[in-house]
């Protein structure tokens, strides 16, 4: 019987989607990655969707579709028209981001909220004339919360890392596998299942979301921590130049009241969630178990951070950016938030 009503209650729940569809007068394409229950999909899109329609009362909604590009050439589809609305991890794609690196830095204290606000307002101030989203409109910027390490093997001391082999999703966690002597492999978060379940790594550097978002708990029971975290992933949600040009100049007004600092907030809101959701199934699931650096282990760590941190304000001043004041204004953002 509780099938019976959870299936007719999904299906009601389609149709009214269906129906708001039909009546809009403009459906725009999010293409999405990622398992559908992820929070991005089951939370975030859905929530968007929702904003988009009440701001324009109805005339524009949006639908969600999945496998139209894999995750390292979303930015290209959405270029080239091919759908209207994506999300895209700016470490995918090595050397076609710089000033995006400076959110992923370790050091920063506070929640992915905090960090994704932060994000937007220091893109308005500091990064927006290196204009890394040509060709796009940019209409949000997010951050995971604080990226730990999840393994096959228990990790108590940070030297213990030396000699792994982990997957790494690019950006400044690259830098920090390497500070760490980790060998690193790059494959997109939806091949990390099977990369660990393969053995051919020996853990991942994720959220903690990762443990229930893709099953970590299965194959990385073990996480370690430092405070802080050893690095953030920084992501953008982009549209379609053309498509947004494309709207009437009431709807356009209408949505850039949910872009911007407004939908990055949502998107920060979202990753909170799900990482706490993920903390959730690491104290739930036998066998699992969370680690903290010792205080002489955070010390080192906090040395070894010097000059990752300097190798990156260096790569984004060559940007023309003050990189220092960037990303002085995101701490102080992120500690007052």
């Amino acid at each position: 019987m509780k099938h019976l009503v959870k299936t007719l209650v999904v299906s009601a729940a389609l149709a009214v989607t269906t129906l708001a569809a039909q009546a809009a007068e403009k459906t725009l394409i999010i293409s999405s990655w990622a398992p559908p229950t992820h929070g991005v999909n089951a939370i975030l899109w859905p929530k968007l969707i929702e904003e988009i329609e009440k701001a324009t009362d109805g005339r524009v909604t949006a639908e969600i579709k999945y496998g139209l590009a894999a995750p390292p050439a979303q930015f290209d589809l959405i270029l080239d028209g091919a759908a209207d609305i994506t999300w895209i991890f700016h470490g995918y794609n090595p050397g076609r981001f710089v000033a995006t690196k400076l959110i992923e830095l370790p050091g920063y204290e506070g929640n992915a909220e905090a960090a994704s606000v932060a994000y937007w307002r220091a893109h308005e101030k500091f990064l927006a004339p290196a204009d890394e989203h040509r060709g796009v409109k940019l209409i949000a910027l997010m951050t995971h919360g604080p990226g730990l390490l999840h393994s096959a093997e228990k990790v108590t001391r940070l030297d213990q890392i030396s000699g792994m082999k982990l997957r790494l999703g690019g950006g400044v966690s690259g830098d920090v596998g390497a500070a760490l002597g980790a060998t690193g492999i790059r494959v997109p978060a939806p091949k990390v299942y099977e990369t660990l379940a393969s053995k051919a790594a020996d853990g991942v550097m994720m959220p903690m979301e990762g443990k229930k978002s893709f099953k970590l708990y299965e194959v990385a029971p073990h996480t370690y921590t430092v405070p802080g975290g050893f690095y953030r992933g920084s992501f953008a949600i982009i549209m379609n130049q053309d498509t947004f040009e494309g709207l009437s100049d009431e709807d356009k007004a209408a949505l850039e009241g949910v872009f911007g600092e407004h939908l990055s907030r949502i998107a920060g809101a979202m990753w909170d969630q799900i990482d706490a959701e993920g903390l959730e199934t690491l104290k739930s699931t036998p066998g699992n178990t969370l680690n903290e650096a010792t205080p002489e282990d955070a010390a080192k760590w906090q040395e070894l951070t010097g000059p990752i941190i300097e190798k990156v304000l260096a790569e984004v001043a060559a940007q023309g950016i003050d990189a220092k004041a960037a990303r002085d204004f995101i701490a102080e953002t992120m500690a007052n938030y």
